[in-house]
């Protein structure tokens, strides 16, 4: 027992010494104004999303306070073809509302932390502490490039690795 306790310790004492810093969430989200729709400006490469563009998240509050969620995307190989995926999210500590649970298929769910938030909600960045996903998400189908750049920065000091971020087509009606 001694003994693993000594790897774990040296472990994330090598994680520290190495720069790789921890993901944390922001302190504070109002999920009222959270909610609506949000374009996906650019993402983490992932099995679920291949081979979609003008992809969207919808969030809608319930009464219970949970969230629903309404992810769709149309396939770049035909555009007439939507691929929608509704699921729910959570708050599951309330003294950390950035860190949201999110399930699409039961009894699984993932983690859905809000990394960074324009104080006007104009646009986010969005992961998951495995560093795995990430989003940077819009109000808008395009995001002023200062924006964008300061939300790279952001994710960068997180410790993802921004040169595997994809763009992701908004060219849809």
């Amino acid at each position: 027992m001694k003994s693993l306790l000594l790897i774990i310790m040296s472990f994330f004492s090598f994680l520290s010494e190495s720069g790789i810093a921890e993901v944390t969430a922001i302190g504070y989200v109002d999920l009222k104004r959270y909610t609506g729709t949000w374009y996906e400006i650019a993402r983490l490469p992932n099995s679920f999303e291949r081979g979609l563009k003008c992809a969207t998240a919808t969030y809608t509050l319930r009464d219970n306070g949970r969230i629903t969620v309404v992810n769709k995307g149309q396939k770049i190989s035909d555009p007439s073809e939507t691929k929608v995926a509704s699921g729910v999210a959570w708050v599951p500590d309330k003294t950390y509302p950035a860190k949201l649970k999110v399930r699409f298929f039961w009894p699984f769910s993932g983690d859905y932390w809000i990394l960074a938030l324009d104080p006007s909600y104009r646009f986010v960045l969005v992961g998951d502490p495995s560093r795995k996903y990430l989003w940077i998400l819009s109000r808008t189908k395009k995001m002023d490039d200062q924006d964008y750049q300061h939300l790279l920065e952001k994710a960068k000091e997180q410790g993802f690795d921004v040169t595997k971020l994809m763009l992701v087509e908004q060219n849809c009606p």
